[in-house]
């Protein structure tokens, strides 16, 4: 029996106003900012849809009159943020409501962050305490509205965003590019295609599952992220198969908030591998990290196997042992209709030395259970091309 309430306003780790039909309270949520001419940010494909001309429709009827810049890629670029930080100047905007999937996200809280920026948005990469060199004099405040169930974003302080000239993904982090407040209405993710609801969701399951495996303590996250991987094994499977169910659909909005909260505990070489093979290929990333889960969660099985048993216990799997945890990642991903390799998704013919090299200096690999190197990752990646497990 479900328990979840028809509407809540919660406030971890930022103000959250949840549940069908709230984002009728974007005007209201825009005032509570202080502001009054905000610049909503998304992609093209939900700039064409019915919903977002609503949502322009309703801020010009509340004295609200927003722009529409929807010029983010799925992997969102330096290109794109700087691009709408000129439209933002342009008309004189004092917030951003940010609308759409991870990309658009984090396209639109690195627009907000960089409005105000005289550094180049590399100079805020999550390296060391690059952060501190962000002016927050004078930021933009963010409303975050999420329409997919997969990074979290909206709950999070970092944006990855691709530089295109190194053809590398960038973490960009500040403490205060978390959003002001968030609107999560299921009612916004029904009409999600199966396809991109199932590779969301997996990107959902695989902060939760990072995190958890990840070998700093953090006993908040852990929490965190087993709830998260509950929901998802309880709620994925349903949201894919029946898209209008709403319950499924806000289940897994809330699974997909819990793992980007998790992940602060540390990531590992799922995203140390989905990074650059999307950067270098623009592969959607969650479908990159539902195909490298079982071959990563393997690799690491002698180092975390005391935490797949947890998991196993947890989810009333039919084993208790790490063995049974990747049997259920690869069945969960063919059950949702998701490919099992990387050469399946056409990433069969890759520079594999290159992938290694950028994986290596990507932030999460630090948090791997396993230490990576160039020989073992190597095998790794060989592994998740084959479909060898």
């Amino acid at each position: 029996m479900s328990i979840l309430p028809a509407a809540a306003d919660w406030s971890f780790p930022t103000p959250v106003r949840f549940g069908a039909g709230r984002i009728r309270e974007l005007p209201q949520a825009i005032a509570a900012c202080g502001a009054s001419r905000p610049l909503l940010v998304t992609d093209r494909g939900l700039a064409r849809l019915p919903m977002t001309a609503a949502i322009l429709r309703a801020l010009e009827q509340a004295g609200m009159p927003a722009a529409l810049f929807a010029e983010v890629k799925p992997n969102p670029t330096g290109g794109n943020v700087a691009e709408g930080v000129a439209a933002l100047k342009a008309g004189g905007h004092d917030l951003v409501v940010a609308f759409g999937g991870g990309s658009a996200l984090d396209a639109a809280k690195a627009i907000a962050l960089m409005a105000t920026q005289a550094r180049p948005i590399w100079d805020f990469e999550d390296v060391g305490d690059n952060w501190r060199r962000v002016d927050t004099s004078r930021l933009i405040p963010v409303v975050a509205v999420p329409t997919t169930a997969g990074t979290g974003s909206e709950l999070g302080r970092a944006s990855v965003i691709t530089h295109e000239e190194e053809a590398r993904k960038v973490i960009v982090f500040h403490p205060r590019m978390m959003p002001d407040t968030v609107i999560m209405d299921p009612e916004l993710t029904v009409g999600l295609p199966a396809p991109i609801t199932a590779a969301t969701g997996m990107d959902a399951l695989s902060h939760a599952l990072e995190a958890y495996s990840a070998p700093r303590f953090h006993p908040l996250a852990d929490g965190i992220a087993l709830n998260a991987l509950r929901l998802i094994k309880d709620w994925l499977p349903r949201a894919v198969a029946v898209g209008s169910d709403l319950e499924a659909r806000a289940q897994m909005l809330i699974a997909s908030g819990m793992g980007c909260v998790a992940l602060q505990k540390g990531l590992g070489a799922v995203h140390a591998l989905a990074h650059p093979l999307g950067a270098l290929h623009d592969t959607h990333h969650g479908l990159l990290n539902a195909v490298l889960m079982p071959y990563v969660v393997a690799f690491n099985r002698p180092a975390i196997e005391p935490r797949l048993a947890d998991i196993a216990r947890l989810l009333d799997l039919p084993g208790r042992d790490g063995g049974t945890v990747i049997d259920w990642l690869v069945s969960l991903r063919a059950e949702i209709g998701l490919p099992p390799s990387l050469a399946a998704i056409g990433l069969a013919d890759i520079d594999r030395d290159r992938v290694v090299a950028m994986a290596l200096a990507d932030p999460c690999a630090g948090g791997n259970p396993v230490p990576l190197g160039p020989d073992n990752l190597a095998v790794l990646l060989d592994a998740a091309i084959a479909g060898r497990l």
